[in-house]
């Protein structure tokens, strides 16, 4: 599709740039809730709270809207004119109806990130229904079985990317297990006024297009101040004969993107308002296309209590790591009457979102520099080196990965490098294969790593209640996650999503999912419909998730109670991924 087209297949709402500036780019997105002092609002905007939909009854329209956001007038998608969508506010046991109307000139659609509920109602055209047509109407309808920190977004295109994602929360019916006194939505994102389509075509075309972080002829003498010459050598020798790039991090950069926060850039400046002394809710969401973000606030500990939408075990940290379709809701206790900068760095550090927790409206919080750009290490590229990290207990489980059946313990180190599945090196899809993928649970991550800083990792989350499972699992299934990054293609065990059956799950047992990464990018794997209770170490206490990440050249397992008929959407969360990377789970 071209960029004309893209702009043909909208009906256009032209706005004004004062006019955008006023309505979509600062006051409608701020996702205040509850606050007691009016909502904070952007320079030259008037303060806007009709974004939040509240009540179990609600109407939505998808339409075209011009935007500018960075000095180009560039076409979104938007829901009820507002970008990001409204955030939606239900109360658990609620029956829920919406009505979403399509007056974009293409098919459209909602998935309910994270939330359990029919398989009709999901929202993923081809599998949950056909999708809504332009001009028509759909009614979702479903109860809130659940409560926490959702999030909503189109299952159509690409038409995510162009705006079409909003905040859910479900108030609980019991009492939370910790005090706040105000409530902010952190919603993070990622804008490129490039049609996504163009993007993809060129990351075909050239996989590292976006990547502006390439070594130099500085960073080598760099290397060999450090490391001496005959390791720099070495280390060169294993990444050309690979002909792979230490430092592809991401495959969209901010040489396309401008990271957002609750649709405001940097320049715009989300404010949220606080009185010293006051404990405050804020509700992270990753709803980038392509971006993970690593999020904290210089000068605040950050009290993790829950993640996905479940309440975990309290833990302080200093940092976290947030995939797109994570969510992660935090407790913070300003005591000083100053600003704070609620700070997301990109993961390859090429631009951040931003915005100040404030006392009074005025006044910003500095800026930190980002860190350092990352550098991918041997343990990412799969090799282990014996490297000491968290893992799960043992559990004894039957492996199936596809047709092929195999017995073994597949929580413990394995003699074979694919543990029990075979990759066929030959195969074009697949450029590199893990030659000893480790759990690695307490690792961080790739560029967070030996920071100074507390880093939250998926060992440290816990559930609050006791969750033993007897037995614990019926059968393990094994999928490799696999691409060619030159090819620009992704797949799961070397199969692109068009030529591989479904996978089989028998309604009423429960499945092991272990995860082996063969790639050099982190890919957040998102099941539909059923809780993914990941395996941190404690069998006693499984945090629920529903989006895991799977780091490069590691593996990662979860079990899976299948207590949901129909076909259910399986895939990496990454837009220009999930193409290749994506599985049907077929319950019955």
């Amino acid at each position: 599709m071209t960029s004309n087209d893209r702009v043909s297949s909208f009906t256009e709402t032209h706005l004004s740039r004062r006019r955008f500036v006023k309505g979509v780019a600062a006051g409608s997105l701020l996702c205040g809730l509850g606050a007691k002092f009016p909502l904070a609002y952007a320079q030259n905007a008037t303060p806007y709270s009709a974004n939040i939909l509240q009540g179990n009854s609600v109407d939505l329209r998808i339409a075209a809207q011009r935007v500018n956001f960075t000095g180009t007038s560039a076409m979104a998608t938007t829901i009820n004119g507002s970008l990001p969508a409204p955030t939606l506010r239900w109360k658990e046991g609620e029956l829920i109806t919406i009505r979403v109307n399509n007056q974009l000139r293409v098919d459209s659609s909602i998935h309910w990130h994270g939330l359990i509920l029919p398989a009709n109602m999901d929202g993923v055209p081809g599998l949950s229904f056909d999708g809504i047509a332009p001009g028509e109407t759909f009614t979702y309808q479903f109860k809130a079985q659940q409560s926490g920190t959702y999030w909503y977004h189109s299952h159509s295109g690409h038409q995510e990317q162009t705006g079409l994602y909003g905040a859910i929360i479900i108030d609980p019916k019991e009492p939370e297990p910790f005090r706040y006194d105000r409530d902010y939505v952190i919603l993070l994102s990622d804008w490129s006024d490039e049609d996504p389509a163009i993007t993809f075509r060129k990351l075909k075309k050239l996989d590292h297009y976006y990547n502006y972080n390439e070594r130099t002829v500085a960073d080598l003498w760099r290397d060999i101040s450090e490391k001496g010459v005959l390791q720099t050598w070495r280390d060169r020798q294993m990444w050309n004969q690979m002909r792979m790039n230490d430092r592809d991090i991401s495959d969209v950069t901010g040489s396309s993107y401008t990271f957002l926060m609750n649709g405001m850039t940097p320049a715009a400046h989300w404010r949220g308002l606080f009185a010293p002394g006051e404990k405050i809710r804020l509700r992270f969401i990753n709803a980038g296309a392509m971006t993970f973000f690593d999020a904290r606030i210089p000068g605040l500990k950050m009290t993790v209590v829950a993640a996905d939408g479940q309440y975990v075990q309290p833990v302080s940290v200093d940092e976290f790591r947030i995939a797109p379709g994570e969510t992660y809701d935090v407790i913070v206790e300003p005591r000083a009457n100053q600003p704070y900068c609620v700070f997301a760095q990109a993961i390859d550090r090429s631009g951040y979102a931003c915005g100040s927790l404030t006392p009074d409206e005025k006044m910003l919080a500095a800026i930190p520099a980002m860190d350092a750009k990352p550098v991918l290490s041997h343990a990412d590229m799969g090799m282990g080196h014996g490297e000491q990290h968290a893992e799960p207990a043992a559990q004894s489980t039957h492996a199936e990965h596809g047709s092929h059946q195999s017995h073994g313990n597949h929580a413990a180190p394995s003699n074979s490098t694919n543990n029990g599945v075979t990759l066929d090196s030959n195969n074009p899809l697949i450029d590199m294969i893990a030659q000893n993928p480790q759990y690695r649970l307490d690792d961080p991550g790739v560029g967070l790593r030996n920071n100074g800083r507390r880093v939250l990792t998926y060992a440290d989350l816990r559930s609050p209640n006791h969750n033993h499972h007897t037995p614990a699992v019926d059968r393990e299934i094994v999928l490799q996650l696999t691409g060619n990054m030159k090819r620009y293609h992704w797949s799961i065990d070397g199969i692109p999503s068009h030529h591989a059956p479904p996978l089989q799950w028998r309604l009423g047992e429960r499945v092991r999912v272990t995860f082996i990464n063969n790639t050099m990018m982190n890919h957040p794997m998102h099941l539909h419909g059923m809780w993914s209770e990941l395996e941190t170490g404690d069998a006693m206490r499984l945090p629920k998730k529903h989006t895991i990440i799977v780091q490069p050249g590691a593996k990662i397992s979860y079990q899976v109670n299948v207590d949901a008929a129909g076909d259910w959407a399986f895939h990496c969360h990454l837009m220009h991924h999930m193409m290749g990377m994506f599985r049907v789970v077929r319950v019955a």
